[in-house]
């Protein structure tokens, strides 16, 4: 093998080797590491007498945790879910008035339980416990 043709193959192949983590990142449904800050024993908390979440204060207002959308559904229940669309990866809102859990990318929709409701997508979203003690929520 020529040095000419040597230092060709080996900077091609190094490319790949460097290109390899983001192309399979690229791929990858964005559900696995859903929130950073989550411990597997212990959850998530969230202090609903943060302004952060003042949106929980009503029925039917919603606000995000890092990839998590929390829903206030009813005047004692709450509830989590992947805010990351299994369909591309857009982030999902809550519609109160059909109370639907929707992707303003392309359309589909998901109940208050991640079921698909409309397409395109056609996983569910990924759904969380939650516990309410007093002012603070615990998402496990």
């Amino acid at each position: 093998m020529e040095r000419k043709e040597f230092i060709k193959k080996f900077a091609v192949g190094g490319s790949i080797l460097l290109a390899a983590p983001a192309l399979f990142n690229a791929c990858s449904d964005g559900n696995d590491d859903v929130i950073d800050d989550m411990d597997d024993n212990d959850g998530t908390t969230i202090d609903l007498t943060s302004s952060t979440f003042a949106n929980l204060q009503t029925v039917g207002g919603f606000a995000y945790k890092g990839d998590i959308i929390i829903i206030r559904v009813s005047n004692t229940q709450y509830v989590a879910l992947s805010s990351v669309c299994t369909h591309q990866g857009c982030t999902v809102e809550f519609n109160s008035t059909d109370t639907a859990v929707v992707c303003p990318c392309h359309g589909s929709a998901f109940s208050t339980t991640g079921a698909v409701t409309q397409g395109p997508a056609a996983t569910n979203l990924k759904s969380y416990s939650v516990t309410v003690n007093g002012d603070t929520l615990t998402i496990k």
